[in-house]
């Protein structure tokens, strides 16, 4: 391909006058560096189709085609399964609009952030009307709850505005806990704003203003231009950091991203996928407590640009689970996630399955046994068996990502038989939707 981008160039430049020969060089030179990075895609498109052909044998056979479209083009929010309304891991499906399945997997296998053990709120807006602002949420704007495309999957649609906040209904936050949910944008294109951003704030204020004490993150939707994250605090009413993270996130926007956030006393992460882009040691205030979470949007052009957020999740903790393992001879997870009714992983579960990776690889004595369980939905034959290959599944990461011994690996499936929170609440589901690893 080289070759014949420097002859198209030969034969269109070959009678020019010489005073344009200079221009016509460096013209010359860039088409070259130009064929060559075309060669270079095209071999790293092949050389991943063909890594996923092999991961796809062994993670999920028999999976094949391309994720199905909307109506309108866009990728149906509710992952492969035009009809799936959700995952039975701590919550939500945490599904990419980009393909899922082992590539996504693959890339999430350095993926360093482990989610809280305790849930402190989970909202799909599963027990809310379509049309209705969800009942576990406040605003002093306007919102409401919608399906997008042929998905019933629900979402919450948020209004643009100046000082417009969304407040989930969460108690008072501890010194350490994650927040995670998933945001789906659309009508997004060369003519977004470059101000067109997302604000999620963690506040002392548990209304509608920013407060003395507050942390904010902007990510930017913008696709024009790279515009970076914004980050800032106050503590006690003044400015204490404010910085641009060069981050370029306009394709990870317009593709169903999953927000993963870590507070860790003053430690403040953030991910964008599988990508950290945010580690600030000290930007939330000490002696104070931000007991609020608040999200707002502002320069989406009304009726045209959308911007929806669904599978909110707050837990507490957010700890190293490896010497929590190694001390107790056992953890329970909710952390690791799969496509509804089924035993596809999501790839946000590699955090965890990660970490119990680095613990059998530090100690070879070590045997696990890994015991799946449900929560009360569906039939209780099949929550039993869903559970079981569900275990079956993270082993399999196990042994295929991180080349685990399969022989130090047993699995068990209990279904629904040891709850450990109400059936009847979202909260209490995604208690019960858990992984539990114990040593043997």
């Amino acid at each position: 391909m080289k070759k014949i981008a420097i002859c198209i160039l030969v034969a269109l430049f070959g009678g020019v006058a010489p005073a344009q020969g200079q221009l016509l060089k460096k013209l010359k030179k860039r088409a070259e560096r130009a064929a060559e990075r075309t060669v270079e895609r095209r071999v790293d498109r092949e050389t991943s189709k063909k890594t996923d052909e092999v991961l796809d044998s062994i993670l999920e056979p028999g999976k094949k085609g391309k994720k199905p479209k909307g109506k309108d083009g866009q990728p149906l929010p509710g992952g492969d399964n035009p009809n799936n309304t959700g995952n039975d891991g701590l919550g939500g499906p945490d599904t990419n609009a980009g393909e899922s399945g082992p590539k996504s997997i693959t890339v999430y296998s350095k993926f360093d952030f482990v989610p809280g053990d305790q849930p402190m709120f989970f909202d799909d807006f599963a027990y809310d009307f379509v049309g209705d602002f969800p009942a576990k949420w406040n605003t002093n704007g306007s919102g409401e709850v919608v399906t997008v495309n042929d998905s019933s999957e629900k979402w919450l649609e948020m209004v643009p505005g100046w000082d417009i906040f969304y407040i989930p209904d969460i108690p008072n936050l501890p010194e350490e806990y994650t927040i995670e949910f998933d945001l789906l944008a659309l009508g997004l294109d060369r003519q977004t704003s470059s101000t067109a951003i997302l604000d999620v704030v963690l506040s002392d204020d548990n209304m509608f203003k920013r407060g003395a004490n507050f942390v904010q993150a902007k990510l930017p939707f913008c696709q024009y231009s790279q515009i970076g994250i914004n980050m800032e605090n106050h503590i006690n009413g003044k400015r204490v950091i404010y910085s641009t993270i060069n981050a370029d996130v306009r394709e990870e926007v317009i593709n169903r991203p999953h927000i993963s956030i870590a507070v860790n006393k003053q430690r403040y992460r953030l991910w964008i996928n599988e990508e950290k882009h945010v580690d600030i040691p000290r930007i939330v205030p000490t002696g104070v407590i931000l007991n609020t979470i608040k999200f707002g949007i502002n320069n989406f052009k009304d009726g045209k640009e959308r911007l929806f957020i669904s599978n909110l999740k707050v837990a507490k903790g957010g700890v190293d689970l490896r010497r929590k393992l190694l001390r107790e001879g056992r953890i329970s997870t909710n952390a690791i996630l799969f496509d509804s009714g089924s035993a596809n992983l999501q790839p946000q579960s590699m955090g965890v399955i990660r970490q119990i990776s680095q613990v059998l690889q530090q100690d070879g004595n070590i045997k696990l046994n890994i015991i799946g369980h449900t929560d009360s939905d569906g039939d209780d034959s099949n929550n039993m068996s869903l559970s079981k290959k569900r275990a079956d599944a993270v082993k399999s990461a196990l042994v295929n990502i991180y080349n685990v011994d399969g022989s130090r690996l047993r699995t068990e499936g209990k279904g629904e038989t040891v709850p450990v929170g109400d059936n009847g609440s979202s909260e209490g589901k995604a208690q019960n939707r858990r992984v539990e690893f114990v040593i043997i």
